[in-house]
């Protein structure tokens, strides 16, 4: 919980009646938060059909994630905060279950990561044409594809740190490459935008990855789940792609006049932004 909260407030576990403490809870201090340990014995009735949450979510204005590995693999989580501060939690789901909850999940992440989408953004800036507009953020899709696939089921592993600098740092490529005239791009193959796309989609994957850690994949649905997390980025991806040419296309109808200097600005816009991320995410590795 957080070390500072509002006077007279206080985050208290919520746990079955029949769940008693083993031994007193242990309170550690870890930067800005408070972390409690304790051990509770629920018998042979277990966790499954119970509630677990937290009493004074409301009153501290604080969310809790709670996360529940029941033995088998099974993994349910869920955000708490004061409207719902309890979760039910469930018996090993149905596939369905599972495909809904890790699209959710990867729905979920794509939209609150802005560097991602902020690199899908430059994307579309970048690009000329409805092909090879598909092409690029197909290119994007398949290049994170593989990396999140291979990080999640341990073929491969790269370290947070140098890797969110590194995503940083190709959105500020690619902001420089949106100021470039078009003329110079093909002089490269790794100028070419299907390239650019395909190449860093390999870095972002370790990103996606990052979150899918965090939760972690069910022993029995490894393949859904990871289907499943890959298909909501997909769709929120898409969805701002969408919303994005949707603005485009409504600015085009009220018939504004298109500023020469505009790609520029939201080029200079990405890549200070970007530059900012990369070395505040650069010092915190210092």
């Amino acid at each position: 919980m957080p070390a500072l909260r509002p006077a007279g407030t206080a985050i208290e576990p919520l746990l079955p009646e029949h769940c008693r403490p083993l031994g007193d809870p242990e309170l550690t201090e870890e930067g800005s938060a408070a972390l409690v340990r304790m051990r509770v014995d629920c018998g042979e009735r277990g966790l499954v059909g119970t509630r677990l949450g937290f009493s004074g979510l409301g009153d501290s204005r604080t969310n809790a994630l709670v996360r529940v590995e029941l033995p088998g693999g099974f993994v349910q989580r869920a955000v708490l905060h004061g409207a719902a501060p309890t979760l039910e939690v469930s018996a090993v789901p149905s596939a369905w279950q599972t495909a809904r909850d890790y699209a959710a999940l990867g729905f979920e992440h794509i939209l609150g990561g802005v560097d991602h989408l902020l690199f899908v953004l430059g994307l579309l800036v970048l690009v000329r044409g409805p092909r090879m507009l598909i092409e690029t953020v197909t290119a994007f899709t398949l290049g994170h594809s593989v990396t999140l696939s291979l990080a999640a089921l341990g073929f491969v592993h790269a370290p947070t740190g140098p890797i969110e600098v590194a995503i940083a740092a190709s959105i500020v490529w690619l902001a420089v490459e949106i100021t470039q005239p078009s003329s110079a791009r093909p002089s490269s193959p790794w100028r070419r935008p299907r390239t650019l796309a395909g190449g860093f989609g390999l870095l972002h994957g370790f990103g996606f990855a990052g979150a899918l850690a965090e939760v972690g994949l069910p022993a029995n649905d490894i393949p859904l789940a990871l289907g499943s997390f890959n298909l909501g980025i997909e769709l929120g991806q898409l969805c701002f792609v969408a919303a994005l040419i949707a603005a485009y296309l409504a600015l085009r109808r009220l018939q504004l006049p298109a500023a020469p200097w505009a790609s520029r600005a939201l080029a200079y816009t990405i890549g200070s932004l970007a530059s900012f991320w990369m070395f505040q995410r650069a010092a915190s590795l210092l």
